[in-house]
C-alpha cells in the first residue's frame, strides 16, 4: 500500500535488497550504501533551489517550488528510470536522505503508474546510524583472526579461498603501499565504513564464529578502519604465510605489471606510458627510505625492464626490480614490524598449511 515503510535494517543487507537512492548526486557521492543506484528526485541544482526556497519561505513554498522544478517531460524522465529499475529488481526499495518528503513523493508518483515500493523508515540517516552502531557493537561477536606474510607472499589470493573472510583492501581500492594505488579512486569514507558493516553482518548472519582479515594498519590508503572496530582486531591472533622469495615475485610481477598494464591499457590510450609514469612516481614516493644511491639502482632497473618491454615485448627484466625492492626493501621493513608486534602467533607455513590450520578452525 501506499507509505508502506521498512526499518528492518538487517534484512535489507542479508537479502541483498536492491535500493533507490532518491538524493541528489552531491549526496550520494558524499556516502552511499552497496546495492543503492542513485537515480535523484532532484539533480544538485535544483536541490540547491529549492533548498534556498525553503530557508527563505518555508515548507509549503519549496515543495511547490520542486513540483515546478519537476514536471512534464522531466517528471516523465525520472519516472521512467526508476520504473526501469523496479522492472528489474521487483524487490527494490527507495530512501532520501530521512525517509521524508523526497522519498514520499517519488513513492506516490510510482503508485500513480501501478508500481508498489516500499520505502525505507528514516531513510538514509537511519539506516546510515544503524551500519555505524553495528561497527560500534561488533566486539566479542566473533573471533578475529589476522593474515600476515611479506610482500607478495599472496595473501588476498588465500583470503578469498576462505569464505569467513572480510577483504579490507578490496573495499578500500588500494593495496595498503607506496605502490597501492589502483586505477579506480579511493571510495568515500562512508562508503567504505558502509561496505564493512554490510559484509560483517552478513557473515555473522551465515554463523561465522571466526573472520580473517589481512593484518593491516588502521589506515588503507586515505580511508581508515573506525577506531573502535580497529582497536577490537588489532591485537587478534597472527596467521603468517611464508611463501619463497621467487614465488613472491611472482605473484608481484602478475598483479602489478601484467594485469595493472592491462588495467591502464583499458583506460588510457597509452596504457604503457601512463602504468610507468604511476610506477615510477610510486618509486619515488619510498627514495628517502630507499637512500639515493639504492633508488637510482632500481630506477635504471625499472628504465631498463620498460626499454626492453617497449623494443622486444619482453617483460622480463621487470621481475629484477621487483626482486630487488622485495629483498632489499620491504623484507627488512616487514621483519621490523613483525619484531615490534605483541600478537600471539597462531601458525606459520606455506599457503597449504595455512589453509589446513584454518580449516581444522572451522573456517570454510
Amino acid at each position: 500500500m501506499l507509505g508502506s515503510l521498512t526499518e528492518d535494517f538487517a534484512r535489507l543487507i542479508i537479502e541483498d535488497i536492491p535500493l533507490i537512492d532518491v538524493r541528489a548526486p552531491i549526496e550520494f557521492a558524499k556516502g552511499a550504501f552497496p546495492h543503492a543506484v542513485n537515480l535523484p528526485l532532484l539533480n544538485d541544482d535544483e536541490r540547491e533551489q529549492v533548498g534556498i526556497c525553503y530557508k527563505q519561505q518555508g515548507n509549503e513554498k519549496a515543495v511547490q517550488l520542486g513540483h515546478q522544478l519537476i514536471c512534464g517531460d522531466v517528471k516523465e524522465a525520472r519516472i521512467k528510470a526508476w520504473e526501469d529499475f523496479i522492472n528489474l529488481h521487483s524487490d527494490a526499495m527507495l530512501y532520501c536522505f530521512r525517509g521524508g518528503e523526497r522519498s514520499r513523493i517519488s513513492q506516490a508518483w510510482l503508485e500513480e503508474r501501478g508500481y508498489k515500493i516500499t520505502r525505507i523508515k528514516g531513510g538514509y540517516k537511519a539506516f546510515r546510524h544503524y551500519l555505524v552502531e553495528a561497527l560500534e557493537q561488533m566486539e566479542g561477536r566473533f573471533t578475529p583472526l589476522l593474515l600476515g606474510g611479506r610482500t607478495g607472499s599472496g595473501k588476498t589470493l588465500l583470503l578469498y579461498e576462505l569464505k569467513e573472510m572480510i577483504d579490507l583492501e578490496g573495499w578500500a581500492k588500494h593495496r595498503g603501499s607506496a605502490f597501492g594505488g589502483l586505477i579506480e579512486p579511493q571510495p568515500a569514507q562512508i562508503d567504505f565504513e558502509n561496505h564493512l558493516a554490510f559484509a560483517l553482518i552478513k557473515r555473522l548472519h551465515e554463523g561465522a564464529r571466526h573472520l580473517i582479515f589481512e593484518d593491516e594498519g588502521k589506515h588503507v590508503g586515505r580511508v581508515y578502519l573506525p577506531k573502535k572496530f580497529h582497536e577490537g582486531i588489532a591485537k587478534a591472533g597472527l596467521i603468517i604465510l611464508e611463501t619463497p622469495l621467487l614465488e613472491r615475485v611472482n605473484i608481484t610481477f602478475d598483479e602489478y605489471v601484467i594485469q595493472a598494464q592491462k588495467n591502464y591499457s583499458q583506460k588510457y590510450d597509452d596504457g604503457l606510458e601512463a602504468w610507468a609514469e604511476m610506477m615510477l612516481a610510486s618509486i619515488n614516493k619510498i627514495q628517502r627510505r630507499l637512500g639515493s644511491k639504492r633508488h637510482r639502482e632500481i630506477v635504471g632497473q625499472f628504465e631498463k625492464a620498460l626499454c626492453l618491454q617497449k623494443e622486444q615485448n619482453d617483460l622480463r627484466l621487470h621481475k629484477v626490480w621487483i626482486g630487488v625492492l622485495l629483498e632489499e626493501y620491504y623484507d627488512p621493513m616487514y621483519d621490523y614490524q613483525l619484531r615490534k608486534k605483541e600478537n600471539d602467533v597462531l601458525f606459520k607455513g606455506d599457503k597449504d598449511a595455512v589453509l589446513g590450520f584454518l580449516h581444522g578452525m572451522g573456517l570454510s
